[in-house]
């Protein structure tokens, strides 16, 4: 590949089509001039309360749980979590050794379930132990179904801690349902998007939706810290609704489809640092919920800081696609990215609606992706949808990467293109296309070098590069 005749043909071809400016700092518009408080990361993560949890400990053995993976320690399991909630509150100890479990466990108010060296939660496999339906969001859309395997409603000051596992089970029957979902998935998006009343979206016995391995639905004050988990059936750690969030020092090792590590939903005040991620799809997502069910609802999510965290999903960092209640003042700092699709994923369609701005990422050592920046904001409508999502005001600064296909990639509405990214002291050292874009307005570039050619300009408007750059 001849970049540097790439870069002259994507030039020459941008300047027949849009307003471009090259080197022109003094034209800037006044969102890139604009100084980034980066600060505002750290007074965010101060703020973030963690749970208050009295130092009283129940061990599960205490209430006749057994280890093996023949021997149902969940009803010992539960109570001690009913007993330390109804007590005032304090830590459910699981020792060392497999714990099976039939069915989900319920997490209670002041309860901090504890996982020490050497434990592992074993989740039954059979899908109906988990049943009766519980309400919960899938995907963006309010609905009862299957119990998450680990599940809270309307808790607060709640912790999973300790370095044990929590294994969703390789052998779950919930892993094939994604080849028998598509009808289901379908159902469930036309009721949420048709304002159907939540109590009728009851999706039990012979239906297939996966749940979540945890779902934290409408919490105060959680801190998830420690722990592995594996063989999630869906996404893996599920915040919905929830307010001062701390997911702090666990892995996710987890390759079925859908399973995500972190996926932050309607949610304030979240850090999520100091994390290994090996996913079967994006690392770390933020959402606020799916068309008009989210919109309705209208919970954003804001005020959340990612960072130094290792990621290896099928894509590092999310945001969307269900996303109809806005997201904002999200700082996603110093995280290396292993390998995977996108490294950035930003993501939407006409269903949606919302508002994704002030988001902010700096210092990331990405290594080898098939695409580097990817905005598929104009996924296809699935219902006829005509409701804009607006992206805007996105700062990346100081990114490293190796290996990419794709560097810029956008796709969006006419009606609605990505506007206001900024893009500074971004290095590539190899790459196989640099520009692929549809529907962008003011895109600035200073200081990005791709294949050793640096790129200083400004793109004002753009309907379409003339072609792929290769």
């Amino acid at each position: 590949m001849n970049t540097a005749s790439s870069h002259t043909r994507f030039m020459s071809a941008l300047l027949g089509r849009a307003l471009v400016c090259l080197a022109c700092a003094a034209s800037v518009p006044s969102w890139a001039e604009t100084a980034i408080d980066w600060s505002r990361a750290d007074a965010i993560v101060a703020s973030i309360e963690l749970p208050d949890i009295p130092d009283v400990t129940f061990d599960i053995r205490d209430y006749g749980a057994q280890p093996g993976e023949h021997a149902n320690a969940l009803p010992a399991l539960q109570q001690a979590i009913d007993t330390a909630s109804q007590a005032g509150g304090g830590r459910v100890v699981v020792p060392e050794g497999v714990w099976y479990l039939e069915g989900p466990v319920r997490l209670k108010s002041r309860v901090d379930l504890h996982l020490q060296s050497g434990s592992r939660l074993l989740f039954a496999p059979e899908a109906e132990h988990y049943l009766p339906v519980v309400k919960q969001r899938w995907e963006g859309t309010e609905v009862f179904s299957y119990s998450p395997l680990i599940y809270a409603r309307d808790v607060t000051d709640v912790a999973i801690s300790g370095s044990g596992i929590i294994d969703g089970n390789a052998n779950s029957e919930f892993h094939g349902w994604h080849q028998q979902q598509a009808a289901d998935v379908l159902r469930i998006r036309k009721l949420g998007f048709n304002g159907v009343p939540v109590e009728q979206r009851v999706f039990a016995e012979g239906t297939y939706l996966r749940p979540d391995l945890i779902q934290l639905f409408g919490a105060q004050r959680v801190l998830l810290e420690g722990f592995s988990a594996t063989n999630s059936p869906f996404w893996v750690n599920h915040l919905v609704y929830t307010d001062h969030a701390t997911v702090r020092g666990i892995r996710v090792d987890s390759h079925f489809p859908n399973n995500d590590g972190v996926d932050v939903e309607s949610s304030t005040h979240v850090v999520v640092e100091d994390c290994v991620f090996r996913t079967g799809d994006d690392s770390v997502v933020i959402k606020s919920g799916r068309d008009l069910d989210g919109r309705t609802i209208g919970r954003p999510s804001r005020n959340i800081v990612v960072r130094n965290n290792d990621m290896g999903g099928e894509d590092g960092i999310g945001l969307g696609s269900e996303m109809s209640a806005g997201i904002s003042e999200v700082y996603i700092l110093d995280n290396t990215l292993r390998k995977g699709s996108s490294a950035f994923r930003f993501k939407s369609n006409l269903d949606r609606g919302g508002v994704v701005e002030n988001i902010y990422i700096r210092g990331a050592n990405v290594e080898d992706f098939e695409n580097l920046f990817w905005f598929q904001l104009d996924y296809p409508s699935e219902h006829g949808g005509q409701f804009d999502t607006v992206y805007r005001n996105i700062t990346f600064t100081d990114i490293q990467a190796a290996n990419v296909g794709a560097v810029f990639f956008v796709r969006a509405p006419a009606s609605a293109p990505l506007r206001d990214v900024r893009f500074e002291n971004v290095t590539v050292d190899t790459s196989q296309q640099v520009f692929d874009i549809r529907n962008a307005s003011n895109l600035q570039l200073n200081n990005v070098r791709v294949d050793d050619q640096v790129i200083d300009a400004r793109i004002d408007s753009l309907a379409a590069t003339e072609a792929a750059v290769e």
